[in-house]
């Protein structure tokens, strides 16, 4: 059984966490790859944003993990989420933003 390293976190919690994260992880890996394809495909700005944003998305699952297994202090985990949580929504915002409205005819 998984131990962890950490102690704010039971052996028994800190399995079914990693297997959550786990599969948070290569979820949004898989995200990742598709919105990077689609930006190589597009080129644009608003695309480059929202893949930056997903691969945050990414990060912030292998934080948790390293957090889980004692590699990342507390403290630590709780900066860089909250962090990649304001970066990830402007990310986001900006791609909104850099969307150019669409031509409404006369």
């Amino acid at each position: 059984m998984l131990q962890p390293t950490a102690d704010w976190i039971g052996p028994g919690q800190s399995a079914v966490l990693i297997a959550v994260l786990g599969l948070a992880t290569l979820g949004t890996l898989a995200l990742f790859f598709v919105a990077a394809a689609s930006t190589r495909r597009r080129r644009s700005r608003p695309y480059v944003l929202l893949t930056a944003a997903i691969g945050l998305l990414v990060l912030r699952s292998v934080v948790g993990i390293g957090t889980v297994l004692g590699s990342v202090p507390m403290v630590v985990h709780h900066l860089t989420e909250h962090g990649f949580d304001f970066l990830i929504a402007l990310l986001v915002l900006s791609a909104i933003y850099a969307v150019s409205p669409p031509t409404v005819p006369d």
